[in-house]
């Protein structure tokens, strides 16, 4: 059936809500207003108040309520409603979510799912446009997993709501109008593997989240040249799947690494320093990456786009990585 990124994450809520009854959302807006972003729009009068919760304003406090929740026994969906408004969050996220069943010698296990909307591109400027995942993947105790397809959007929640663990499920602002096709009979996805999307032999395009249409776009531009590009959706930022990337390198011998975060200290520094320390032998060329600008992001549109990691910039990294011969 025809639908979208934004029906899809909905529809996933919805069969959670219906299959258990121990499952909840709360959030920011979720209920009468429908979410921030119209995700959770019609759920409020079909499932009720006690299922689908309006919050005041403290992440602190209701992320903290939902923790309680899930060591009480329920499995909530708690929505923070920019990523950025997860930082007024993060002590009840780090030192609690990611913590307990350490602290507590394996007594207390948090099955909470968090989910937030991230990435730039709206003109939402410095405030609302940014790409933490890769701060949060930095923390031991937590899943991280960033949906990048109608079929993710629609499966991984179910999923990640059967982890004994946390899980924070980041869905890129960009995507929620993306429109596509979704079986009928579609249910769980994996939250465990990457997937290659594309194969190609020249270059591993490695990507997620919101940067997956760019790279997509780069690569079938890469083509008319002469130039298959292999393009690897990681879906997992915690764990990452080092095996997964590893084969992609070891087909192609050239990587470039796509990412919207910032590039000191971010997740496509982490996945260049492992294949370096992995495959060293494996490259024909150096890791190439492609991230954001090191600046706040603009509020203007040219400048915001400018900052962003294009399909010109992936075009332009893998042809350095190929060299000018293809």
């Amino acid at each position: 059936m025809k639908t979208t990124y934004r029906e899809a994450v909905r529809a996933a809520m919805r069969d959670a809500l219906i299959r258990d009854d121990r499952v909840f959302l709360m959030g920011e807006d979720v209920g009468r207003y429908g979410g921030g972003f119209a995700v959770s729009l019609g759920l409020l009068e079909e499932f009720g108040p006690d299922r689908v919760r309006d919050t005041p304003l403290s992440e602190a406090g209701f992320v903290g309520a939902g923790i309680g929740a899930a060591l009480g026994g329920m499995r909530p969906i708690i929505e923070v409603m920019t990523v950025n408004f997860s930082l007024l969050a993060l002590d009840q996220i780090m030192n609690n979510a990611a913590s307990l069943l350490h602290m507590s010698g394996g007594q207390f296990n948090v099955p909470i799912v968090i989910r937030m909307t991230t990435g730039a591109g709206r003109q939402l400027a410095a405030q609302h446009s940014h790409s933490l995942e890769g701060w949060i993947a930095h923390i031991p105790g937590l899943r991280v997993v960033t949906p990048a397809t109608i079929a993710d959007a629609r499966g991984m929640l179910w999923t990640a709501l059967q982890d004994p663990d946390p899980v924070l499920i980041f869905e890129h602002g960009s995507l929620y109008n993306l429109p596509g096709e979704l079986p009928d009979d579609a249910g769980p996805t994996d939250i465990n593997h990457a997937e290659v999307l594309r194969e190609g032999a020249d270059v591993s395009l490695i990507t997620y989240g919101g940067t997956l249409p760019t790279v997509l776009e780069a690569a079938t531009a890469l083509a008319a040249d002469g130039i298959e590009a292999e393009v690897l959706d990681l879906r997992s930022l915690r764990p990452l799947d080092e095996a997964a990337i590893l084969a992609t390198v070891a087909k192609t011998h050239r990587a470039v690494v796509v990412d919207e975060g910032w590039r000191s200290g971010s997740i496509s520094a982490e996945i260049s320093a492992r294949i370096t320390e992995a495959s060293f032998y494996e490259l024909d060329a150096p890791v190439g990456r492609v991230c954001s600008a090191e600046v706040p992001i603009p509020y203007a549109r040219h400048l915001e786009a400018a900052a962003l990691p294009s399909k010109e910039r992936v075009v332009a990294a893998v042809r350095e990585a190929v060299g000018s011969d293809g």
